[in-house]
């Protein structure tokens, strides 16, 4: 068995993966639900950056802010995107 491997990443084939329309909408549907899982208050923001999609799931409200601050309702509700 060879004692040295190397592994050379394509990095704008990774980039492409990381910014294609399937990682972006799996990540858009996960957020979702994510904060239909925290309640309401919650809200999903999807976009892609300079390397990657992203998804940020954030209070919205007075009583979503406090719901996280007091009981983790955010935290708690991670799961729920897995």
């Amino acid at each position: 068995m060879p004692q040295n491997i190397r592994i050379k990443i394509n990095s704008a084939g990774a980039r492409a993966v990381l910014q294609s329309p399937g990682v972006a909408a799996d990540g858009a549907a996960r957020g979702a639900r994510i904060a239909a899982a925290a309640g309401p208050g919650f809200e999903v923001e999807s976009t892609t950056n300079s390397d990657r999609a992203v998804t940020f799931v954030r209070a919205t409200t007075k009583e979503a802010r406090a719901a996280e601050a007091n009981s983790r309702a955010l935290t708690r509700a991670v799961n729920a995107g897995r």
